[in-house]
């Protein structure tokens, strides 16, 4: 499974983005997806995830009620939206991937097989 993140940017405090990753190499609706972040000299960690039908999602508390992870699986796409950005939002983002067979730790990286390269959201305070 490869899967390409696009969508980040500079947004100042306050603003708003809307990240994608594209999976291709095998059938997206066999996959969980999530999103991690990367904050420069932090640890890379666990932002939202969604089930292979969209029917469960989950968020870490740092970002529930502003951001909201979705996945259209006709274009075998996952997207992050991202409202009310803060300082503390910037991050290189991460797509990732876990067929669904296999998805028992939803949260944590290590519960993923797949990654995208990363995407860097900027925001400006």
């Amino acid at each position: 499974v490869q899967l390409v993140e696009s969508g980040g940017g500079l947004v100042q405090a306050g603003g708003s983005l809307r990240l994608s990753c594209a999976a291709s190499g095998d059938t997206f609706s066999n996959y969980a997806m999530a999103w991690f972040r990367q904050a420069p000299g932090k640890v890379r960690e666990f932002v939202a995830s969604i089930g292979w039908n969209g029917g469960t999602t989950l968020y870490s508390d740092s970002v529930k009620g502003r951001f909201t992870i979705s996945r259209d699986n006709a274009k075998n796409t996952v997207y992050l939206q991202m409202n009310s950005l803060k300082s503390e939002d910037t991050a290189v983002y991460y797509c990732a991937a876990q067929h669904r067979t296999q998805w028992l730790q939803p949260t944590r990286d290590k519960g993923y097989t797949y990654w995208g390269q990363g995407t860097l959201v900027t925001v400006s305070s």
